[in-house]
């Protein structure tokens, strides 16, 4: 007791004596310090140790102790409390694109995605197009404004219908035409219609420019016009959402009729039609776009080529008519110019060659037999999840979980587990109508990942049930 108390005197001595000296600066030596105050070699090393735990003091063997640089406090810090005010309340929540752009760690299956994994990707192919492309004459040079005529040329042709050169505008990819075309629609303030479910890039999108996502109900056949055109006259709204094809995440494609009744309902309302083309390549047996069918300016007509090729190939384009297309073309302008010829050029060499076509064969081919291996493994495994419906192509399919199941923890289960799932909330611009899941084929390496991935997410609701 009485070297305890010996520690805590020489203890709050040195505290004291600190006071007077400045980071960096050495203290007395074990010896002085010993002589000073009449104390055994034990105290003092007990005293600094003390010291040292606290923060107070480093010691440096073989040369001394030494006064602790002070930790950052508070008043040391940045304040940044102001920006609050001056933002307002218009956070965009950015963490759902986030998950799903972020590649996966070490030993965790993806059932989440949405980009070819390396093994379908035609990387070489592209290079290939890439060393050719970079070798045209000006192919470093400035491009068109609006694109690349010739690439131009190629959208329109893959729209259809009478749409020509002029009415495309190539952009950065598809993420980039939707933040176009609601900036170019839409006032900040306004709502915006949407499926719900819907694509949470848009989401995240429409709440970037300011825009109110509504949501229009779906069935199997897709987005109902009935109610489309209430929600058109309840809140007022001028533009509307919509994947007509393969729809992310129920994989629902609109039928014909469906297609004339969505443009009837938006001409009637005086609105647009965005139509988010996402999928065009995953299937064979996709129906022309909406845009082919429309001669009054109403759809804005958005084709990428990023998920068919690769993450990376960031090139798309929009497709309008009118002061619409002025618009659009403005914002492209004033936000990055144009893009990049020589990615334009690359894209233009490899969809005019022979491997294209060897590519979408390619990839259409395996997406059958994975959704098929995915809808097996789904029905042997988790066969209380029941399939929204068996879509004709695309990349995912949309899982109704049973109603007790609780959605966030079967997901945090499942990545602790070793697979990664979308939850379904993030999908849904207001309250979901209960537990859903995006699953995803496309992104694992292979089959047999595929179905390990379904073993893993089964074990996880067994364990969250």
């Amino acid at each position: 007791m009485e070297q305890d108390s010996s520690i805590a005197h020489i203890a709050a001595i040195l505290r004291q004596e600190l006071t007077q000296l400045r980071p960096g600066d050495r203290l007395p030596s074990s010896r002085e310090l010993m002589r000073r105050h009449n104390v055994s070699p034990v105290t003092v090393s007990r005293a600094i140790g003390q010291l040292t735990a606290e923060g107070r003091v480093v010691t440096k063997p073989g040369i001394g102790a030494f006064i602790a640089q002070p930790p950052a406090g508070p008043s040391d810090l940045p304040d940044f409390s102001w920006q609050t005010v001056a933002l307002g309340d218009r956070v965009v929540d950015e963490s759902p694109v986030t998950a799903l752009l972020t590649p996966p760690p070490e030993g965790v299956i993806p059932l989440t995605g949405g980009y070819l994994p390396p093994g379908l990707r035609p990387d070489k192919q592209l290079a290939a197009a890439a060393s050719r492309a970079v070798r045209r004459p000006g192919a470093w040079a400035m491009p068109p404004l609006a694109g690349l005529t010739e690439l131009r040329r190629w959208f329109a042709t893959q729209a259809g219908g009478d749409v020509t050169e002029t009415d495309a505008l190539i952009v950065s990819g598809g993420q980039a035409a939707l933040t176009h075309a609601f900036r170019a629609l839409a006032a900040p303030g306004t709502p915006v219609l949407v499926e719900t479910p819907t694509y949470p890039g848009a989401l995240a999108s429409a709440k970037a420019a300011g825009l109110r996502a509504t949501a229009v109900p779906m069935d199997r056949d897709g987005v109902r016009p009935d109610l489309l055109a209430e929600a058109f006259a309840v809140t007022g709204a001028r533009v509307f959402l919509c994947q007509p094809t393969l729809q992310n995440p129920t994989g629902a494609t609109l039928t014909h009729e469906r297609r004339e009744q969505v443009l009837q309902v938006a001409r009637a309302a005086g609105a647009f039609v965005i139509e988010d083309d996402y999928a065009r390549y995953f299937s064979d047996r996709t129906p022309p776009p909406m845009v082919s069918m429309d001669a009054h300016g109403t759809v804005v007509y958005i084709c990428s080529l990023t998920k068919i090729l690769s993450p990376s190939a960031r090139v798309a384009a929009v497709v309008a008519r009118g002061p619409a297309a002025h618009r659009l073309r403005a914002s492209q302008l004033v936000e990055s110019f144009f893009v990049a010829r020589p990615l334009q050029e690359t894209v233009l060499e490899f969809v005019g060659s022979p491997g294209w076509r060897r590519h979408l064969a390619n990839v259409r081919t395996e997406i059958l037999v994975r959704r098929d291996a995915l809808t097996t493994e789904l029905a042997a495994r988790l066969p209380a999840a029941e399939l929204h419906l068996l879509p004709k192509g695309g990349m995912h399919l949309w899982v109704r979980l049973p109603p007790e199941t609780d959605e966030n923890a079967l997901v945090e289960a499942a990545k602790r587990n070793g697979v990664l799932v979308s939850p379904g909330r993030i999908h849904y611009p207001s309250e979901p109508p209960g537990p859903r899941l995006r699953v995803t084929h496309i992104a694992a390496a292979n089959l047999a990942e595929l179905a390990e991935g379904v073993r893993r997410l089964a074990q996880a609701l067994a364990n969250t049930s």
